[in-house]
């Protein structure tokens, strides 16, 4: 555990991370903040399962495995949604989404 700091303020920190990845992730047009934005949302939460597990159980390290198995989903998910990026760049030349709307074809 780290000295002067409490479990409530990494909950807080990851908190304001999660809601500002979901605003970026809403908000955004651009498909590559969208993407930027999810793994600000997916950051928030290895956050979290890190400051449970040292906090709570710090005779395991389940939080910590269950951080480095959402950084390798992340890391799969960012090479499929940039591929699909370039494609749809590719196609339209833009990676605005109001622009490359798929379902129009």
């Amino acid at each position: 555990m780290i000295e002067g700091v409490e479990l409530s303020h990494f909950i807080v920190i990851s908190a304001v991370m999660f809601f500002l990845g979901m605003y970026g992730f809403l908000a955004r047009r651009n498909m590559i903040t969208i993407l930027m934005s999810l793994e600000l949302m997916l950051n928030a939460v290895n956050l979290n399962f890190v400051a449970f597990n040292t906090y709570l159980h710090p005779e395991f390290l389940h939080g910590h495995f269950f951080s480095l198995f959402v950084i390798g989903i992340a890391a799969a998910e960012a090479a499929l949604a940039i591929s699909i990026i370039v494609f749809l760049y590719r196609k339209f030349n833009s990676i605005n989404i109001e622009k490359s709307n798929l379902m129009k074809y």
